[in-house]
């Protein structure tokens, strides 16, 4: 008996992921890239709110996402703003427009449908730990960033009020340790 490869379904995943992201965008005139970074700019925390490291997780080139954040910043659905202590950093924003874009593109109706079909096959079973497994693989592999969840990263210390950066020292909010950030180490 021949054991599969585990990233050939995955490999099949992601295509049918972009299909449907492409279809979704084109119904609100979107390309997938404009999405990317409204999702990017949703779940990121204020250590990676910045082009590099939006441009680092997309693996996109700096003139792309240059020129797609400039698109967006002009249909008022993010916004740029120059660091209060470093003033050659520039923080990246998502609008309210842009969340409530964001809300009517995803979820995406096929995977919403996918997760539903899979928790009724096993329920038991359903808590993606084998992609999260799978996913820092291919970052281990790709020597790239993992851009994990704040709270689950080595530096994290849950001891303060939402939470402590050991890296950076610098407390956090609840809301920046629920969020991911480019500087995570995996325990």
């Amino acid at each position: 008996m021949k054991t599969a490869n585990i990233f050939d379904p995955l490999e099949r995943i992601v295509a049918l992921m972009r299909a449907e992201e492409r279809k979704r965008c084109a119904e609100f005139s979107l390309q997938p890239v404009h999405l990317q970074i409204l999702d990017y700019l949703n779940i990121c925390n204020k250590y990676s709110d910045t082009p590099a490291a939006l441009t680092n997780y997309l693996g996109m080139t700096r003139g792309t996402v240059s020129q797609t954040l400039q698109l967006l910043e002009k249909k008022l659905l993010v916004s740029k703003t120059q660091d209060e202590h470093d003033k050659r950093v520039v923080h990246l924003k998502i609008l309210p427009a842009g969340k409530k874009l964001l809300t009517q593109v995803k979820p995406l109706d096929l995977f919403t449908l996918a997760s539903q079909i899979l928790q009724q096959k096993n329920p038991e079973n359903t808590d993606g730990d084998f992609f999260l497994q799978a996913l820092h693989a291919l970052q281990t592999a790709n020597k790239s960033q993992s851009f994990g969840l704040c709270k689950s990263c080595h530096h994290f210390n849950p001891k303060a009020k939402g939470g402590f950066c050991n890296l950076t020292k610098e407390n956090l909010s609840t809301a920046d340790s629920e969020k991911i950030c480019q500087e995570h180490t995996v325990i």
